[in-house]
């Protein structure tokens, strides 16, 4: 049976003046709206309700994230969910822009605008004791307008609090709406809708994705939340969700490289999510954190560490396997530990830099200048694989020319055979192009005869074939 949501303190009074103004609104066959509801569609008829009247949904993953960011306002809401106190918490939460709390998200404000320009279009959604199901956001900006009532369709008397989240997730998911969950909301109720035991085929299609890319989002979110675990200080401050709400393309890219690399290597694979998650942390762009093979560390980084940064020697360590007496495995290679252990002093200098008056002042500023050593040292490493980066490109570049120049040739003797039997080949045009095609060949063959001081094969044939005879 269907958990109920519990009743908010001012329930009664709600359903009271939804039922008398559901009772006009079918009297008059007014506006309606389509929802899913238990597996079909249902049309809700739609009423206007005072926004003052109506809850915010404190299960909404629109702000799901955000909601830890104040340990005692959230707590607050959880035990009190319909208190003032709470309710404005989530008010503050729906302005707010997912990966800065601290600034008004741009898209919130554009809602304003075009509500205050055109007014409400789509109307919302509430459960008959007035939950905002959908349109918490646009509540929101309306009560900020200082507009006084909403549009909303009804959902049936017996809504439960699964309907509730169903409901929304539904409406979220419609292509035509304008603001998406956030990034790591999305994560969330990815991560909500298989714990209620839903299976991943159903969730990825609810979604719009395909299997592989649920499977990819969900390793993204494991590996965020052993980054957060990982990020723990003494004194108990560590990273939050939001803290990894921009860097969905370098996390996905991540899995598709490391998965890639663990087929053969395992512990190249690990070297390489780490040295990246390291560089996620430092706020590097894409195109940088690309950079960061497998060697990364051990190439470019080892030798220019500075003290505070520089890892403790490390050292594979045998592994008892359960139920296997007698048989050991290594834990990881020395490599890979090192790497780790960087990685891991990043994180917690990275998450005591953002404590603000969690920690003292003293801490703070340790950590902040650990992380600032930390990106110059980072920004050497970047530069230099940059560069190898470019000359390997240089030097697959040549060969890659002349393998493209051949198919050209592959293809013109066939069009030539063509041509020939259709009496339309230009002999003079064709004749023209030889020659400037043996004059690109001696320009190359020159710089081939430079580089080469005992030729191969096709060297030897290059310098022959432009030779003047």
């Amino acid at each position: 049976m269907a958990t109920k949501f519990g009743v908010p303190p001012e329930g009664e009074k709600v359903r009271s003046l939804v039922d008398e103004r559901l009772k006009q609104a079918m009297a008059e066959n007014g506006a309606k709206i389509s929802v899913e509801w238990r597996g079909e569609q249902r049309h809700l008829h739609v009423i206007s309700m005072p926004v003052d009247m109506l809850y915010f949904n404190p299960d909404t993953h629109r702000i799901r994230a955000q909601r830890t960011l104040d340990p005692e306002r959230n707590q607050v809401l959880e035990e009190e969910p319909w208190s003032e106190p709470a309710q404005q918490y989530l008010h503050d939460l729906l302005r707010c822009k997912p990966s800065n709390p601290n600034q008004t998200d741009p898209d919130y404000s554009a809602l304003q605008d075009e509500l205050d320009d055109f007014g409400q279009k789509e109307p919302g959604i509430i459960s008959p004791d007035g939950i905002l199901v959908d349109g918490n956001t646009r509540c929101a900006a309306l009560r900020d307008l200082g507009v006084k009532d909403i549009r909303v369709g009804i959902l049936p008397p017996d809504t439960s609090r699964r309907d509730i989240n169903n409901v929304e997730l539904a409406l979220q998911l419609r292509r035509d709406k304008r603001r998406e969950y956030s990034y790591i909301n999305r994560l969330i109720a990815i991560e909500d809708e298989l714990a209620s035991g839903r299976r991943e085929e159903d969730v990825a299609r609810d979604f719009n994705i395909k299997t592989t890319t649920l499977h990819q989002d969900r390793w993204v979110y494991q590996l965020i939340q052993e980054a957060i675990d990982r990020s723990s200080t003494a004194d108990g401050v560590c990273l939050r969700l939001v803290d990894f709400e921009d860097h969905q393309e370098k996390l996905r890219e991540l899995h598709r490289d490391y998965t890639k690399l663990s087929k053969t290597d395992p512990d190249a694979a690990e070297q390489l999510k780490e040295s990246r998650l390291a560089m996620v942390v430092l706020n590097y762009p894409k195109t940088s954190v690309r950079l960061a093979e497998a060697d990364f560390h051990t190439r470019y980084l080892s030798d220019r560490l500075p003290d505070d940064l520089r890892p403790a020697a490390q050292q594979s360590t045998a592994v008892q396997i359960p139920g296997l007496p007698g048989v050991q495995v290594a834990d990881a290679t020395a490599a890979v530990k090192t790497t780790r252990a960087l990685t891991d002093t990043l994180l917690r200098a990275k998450a005591a830099s953002q404590a603000g008056d969690l920690l003292g002042a003293a801490e703070v500023t340790t950590a902040d200048r650990l992380i600032k050593s930390a990106r110059r040292t980072f920004d050497v490493a970047v530069k230099m694989a940059g560069q190898n980066a470019q000359l390997q490109k240089r030097q697959v570049a040549v060969p890659e020319r002349l393998t493209d120049a051949a198919d050209y040739v592959n293809q013109c003797a066939a069009e030539f055979a063509e041509a020939k039997s259709k009496r339309a080949l230009d002999e003079d045009a064709f004749d023209d192009a030889l020659i400037t095609l043996r004059a690109s060949l001696a320009r190359l063959a020159k710089q081939a005869g430079r580089t080469f001081s005992s030729p191969s094969d096709g060297v030897a044939w290059l310098l022959d074939a432009t030779q003047e005879h």
